[in-house]
C-alpha cells in the first residue's frame, strides 16, 4: 500500500484515474506534423505554377555555387585553404536559404554553409578566409547579416534564437535563418534552440540539412524518430519535410516557413534531404563507411540536373544561357583561384583583435608580451644582417 493509498489520503479514488488537467497539450499537434514524404516540385503537376525568372536565377546559382565547390575544393588540395567541407550535391539547400532572406534578415550558417554565404552576396574570399586561418572570421557579420561560421557543432542555432528574439523586441522587422547538419541535432544546443524560439515564438527558421552522415555516423544510429522533421512537435512548432536536391521545393518551403516568422507565427523546423557527395573534409575518407553504389544513385538525383530538366521542358535551356551561366561560374572560379594564390600579410598582433569589444587585463598582459617577443626578433634580424654586411666587407680584399 503506497502513501496515496493510505485511509483519510487527501486524494480520493476518483482523482487516482487520470491526470490533472494541466497535462492536456497547449495546441493541436496535428498541424504540426511533417508530410509523410519529402514535398517535391520538380517532376510533378506543381512545377508548372513555378515561375521561369526563379528557376532561371536558382539554375545560375547552382552552377556557379559547383563550381565554387570544385575551386575550393582543388585549392585544400593545392596547400592554399586547411581545410573545406564541401557541399557539393546539397547547392539547392544553399542556395534557396540565401534566396528565401530579405537583406534585412540574418543567415546563421554552419562551417559548410559558405556556399549559402556566398550566394547571399558575400565575397567567395571573405567566406574561405577562415577555413585557410589567415584570420577570425574573414568578413564584418552586421554588415552583410551573416554570422560568423560556426565550426562548433549546433551552437549557431541559440544565437540565432536570441538575435531573432532581441529583434522582435526592438520592433524590428527581422528573420533569422539557422543552417545545421543532421550530426548537430544530436547536440544539447539544438534542443535548447528549439525550446526557447517556440516558448517565445521568435522569428527564427531552423534548416536541417539532412546529409545522411554525421563525418561517419549515419542518421539511423543519431536517431530513432520517423524524421528530423517530426521532432519539431516536440516543442510546438511545425515541421517540414523536403526534398533538399529540388530548388525550388526548398526555396518555397523555406520562404513560407520565413514568411510565417515575420508574421509573428512563430518558429519552423524544416528537415530538407540531401546528400553529401563528397567526403566529410579534405581529410576524410569516405570510402570506410559508405560504398561507391550509395553515391552513384544521389549522383543521378543530381539538384542540377533535376532544375535543367524543368529548363528544357520550357525550352529555357538554351546554348546562349547556359554559355553565360557557365562564362560567369568560370570568372568567379579564376578570381577566387588568383586571389587565394596571393600570400596574405599577416601581422600577429592581430591575435588579439575583435576578441572582445574591451580587452582584458589579461590579453593586454598577453599583447604586451607578444609585441616585445616581435620587436626583440625584429631587433636580432637587424643586428644579424649588420654583421653580414660587416663580415662582407672586412673580407673583400
Amino acid at each position: 500500500m503506497t502513501v496515496l493509498e493510505q485511509p483519510g489520503s487527501s486524494r480520493s479514488k476518483s482523482s487516482l484515474a487520470g491526470p490533472p488537467p494541466a497535462w492536456r497539450p497547449r495546441v493541436d499537434p496535428a498541424p504540426l506534423l511533417p508530410d509523410a514524404a519529402p514535398y517535391r516540385l520538380l517532376g510533378t503537376d506543381a512545377a508548372g505554377r513555378l515561375d521561369s525568372g526563379l528557376l532561371t536565377r536558382l539554375y545560375a546559382q547552382l552552377v556557379r555555387g559547383r563550381r565554387y565547390n570544385a575551386q575550393a575544393t582543388a585549392l585544400t588540395r593545392q596547400g592554399r585553404l586547411a581545410v573545406y567541407p564541401s557541399s557539393t550535391g546539397q547547392e539547392a539547400c544553399e542556395v534557396a536559404a540565401a534566396l528565401a532572406l530579405e537583406e534585412r534578415d540574418w543567415l546563421f550558417p554552419s562551417y559548410r554553409d559558405t556556399l549559402a554565404a556566398v550566394a547571399r552576396g558575400l565575397d567567395p574570399v571573405q567566406a574561405l578566409t577562415l577555413l585557410r586561418g589567415d584570420w577570425h572570421n574573414g568578413y564584418d557579420p552586421h554588415e552583410h547579416r551573416i554570422a560568423p561560421l560556426c565550426t562548433p557543432l549546433a551552437t549557431q542555432l541559440p544565437h540565432a534564437v536570441g538575435l531573432a528574439h532581441a529583434a522582435r523586441l526592438k520592433g524590428d522587422d527581422v528573420v533569422a535563418l539557422a543552417m545545421v547538419g543532421d550530426g548537430g541535432t544530436s547536440e544539447g544546443d539544438f534542443h535548447e534552440a528549439l525550446n526557447f524560439a517556440a516558448l517565445w515564438q521568435a522569428p527564427v527558421v531552423f534548416l536541417v540539412q539532412n546529409n545522411g552522415f554525421a563525418i561517419s555516423v549515419p542518421l539511423a544510429k543519431q536517431t530513432a524518430a520517423p524524421s528530423l522533421a517530426h521532432k519539431a512537435v516536440g516543442y510546438g512548432m511545425p515541421g517540414r519535410l523536403v526534398d533538399g536536391n529540388d530548388a525550388p521545393a526548398v526555396h518555397e518551403v523555406l520562404t513560407e516557413a520565413v514568411e510565417r516568422a515575420r508574421g509573428g507565427s512563430g518558429p519552423t523546423l524544416v528537415e530538407a534531404v540531401t546528400y553529401r557527395i563528397e567526403a566529410h573534409t579534405n581529410a576524410d575518407d569516405a570510402t570506410r563507411y559508405r560504398a561507391d553504389s550509395e553515391v552513384e544513385t544521389w549522383r543521378a538525383h543530381d539538384p542540377i540536373a533535376l532544375l535543367e530538366r524543368e529548363l528544357e521542358a520550357r525550352q529555357l535551356l538554351t546554348e546562349e544561357f547556359v554559355g553565360a551561366t557557365r562564362d560567369g561560374a568560370e570568372q568567379m572560379a579564376a578570381d577566387l583561384r588568383e586571389r587565394m594564390n596571393a600570400d596574405p600579410v599577416l601581422d600577429p598582433m592581430d591575435l588579439f583583435n575583435h576578441v572582445f569589444a574591451e580587452q582584458t587585463s589579461q590579453l593586454r598582459e598577453q599583447a604586451e608580451q607578444l609585441r616585445a617577443e616581435l620587436d626583440a626578433e625584429a631587433a636580432g634580424h637587424t643586428e644579424d644582417a649588420a654583421g653580414t654586411d660587416g663580415s662582407a666587407e672586412e673580407a673583400r680584399p
